[in-house]
């Protein structure tokens, strides 16, 4: 295995790059890269143009401007990427929203001594992601241990959906990815629904999650509410699902009444395509059927019970 000095762009890259075991050749990572919390303190490649207390809604808005400008909310640190030398950069091409610019990168790559390796992943299922993690030990030249942890983690989720086949019957799931307004899922996480033994009504397969009314919701009638805000701590997205506790469109939603609805923190599960997403769908199982399915060893949801409130809020 050849030694590389190795540069992450993106959260789950990092994430991918300390599973296979090559955390010691990792010698930068980006500002917002927290685990294994070791990283923390490597040099920091990148910068958010999002203030950091911004509402949900400013975020949303400030998204939505970049993008239409095709304006990245991230950009390099290019004094400290020149100084760190890489020889192999991981980013994405994925997600316009969640790391510096495809563009950028490959500019910066062509402009670095040496012209490093950029590995761009793009994964839109939970199958692709595991196939990012061969790819990025097929640059790396560790290929042989890929392999190998990309099969536990299969035995793991082969297991969690060998238990919801036996579920007497799957609830109506709505996995959302923001609350304001409301993402539906998308790409790997309605798969994650469909293996914890759900089905999910507003998000697809393989296909990035949109914008949706309270009123779309409503109609779908789900039975559970997952609510994993990208980026977001449990305890920030509990501050969003309390503006919505007074609205009657918000109460009457079935899931509501019957006290199903969960948080979990998005900003280190489901939205990161990594090696935990395989964690993320033992929280979610265990939140869907926790008589089949056992307390994650790592991480959990937790259940909100919206409060009765006067406030005229409208969802």
């Amino acid at each position: 295995m050849t030694n590389l000095r190795i540069v992450s762009l993106l959260p789950s890259a990092t994430e991918i790059i300390c599973a296979l075991g090559l955390e010691s050749q990792l010698v930068g990572v980006t500002h917002e890269c927290d685990f294994p919390p070791s990283v923390r303190d490597l040099p920091k490649a990148t910068r958010s143009l999002i203030p950091t207390n911004a509402t949900s809604l400013e975020i949303d808005s400030l998204v939505r401007e970049r993008l239409q400008s095709a304006q990245a909310l991230y950009t390099l640190d290019m004094p400290t990427l020149e100084a760190l030398r890489p020889d192999l950069i991981v980013t994405q091409a994925l997600c316009d929203v969640c790391a510096v610019a495809e563009e950028e990168v490959k500019a910066a790559a062509c402009a670095l001594p040496g012209s490093p390796r950029v590995v761009n992943l793009e994964p839109q299922t939970l199958d692709e992601v595991f196939a990012c993690l061969i790819q990025v030990a097929e640059a790396a030249g560790c290929r042989a241990t890929a392999e190998q942890v990309v099969a536990e983690r299969q035995a793991r989720v082969a297991a969690v959906a060998e238990r919801s086949a036996t579920a007497p019957r799957r609830p109506r799931v709505a996995l959302l990815e923001w609350l304001h307004p409301p993402f539906s899922c998308g790409h790997w996480n309605p798969e994650l629904v469909q293996l914890a033994g759900g089905e999910e009504v507003m998000g697809r397969v393989g296909v990035p999650s949109r914008t949706l009314a309270w009123e779309e919701i409503a109609a779908a009638q789900p039975e559970v509410i997952f609510v994993a805000c990208c980026g977001f701590s449990v305890e920030r997205t509990l501050e969003d699902l309390a503006l919505l506790a007074a609205s009657p469109l918000f109460q009457s939603l079935p899931a509501v009444r019957q006290g199903r609805v969960y948080v979990a923190d998005g900003s280190h599960y489901f939205s990161r395509p990594g090696p935990r997403l395989v964690e993320s769908l033992e929280i979610l199982a265990h939140a869907l059927h926790p008589e089949l399915h056992p307390q994650p060893a790592v991480g959990a949801a937790t259940a909100y019970q919206a409060p009765p409130q006067r406030a005229t809020v409208r969802a």
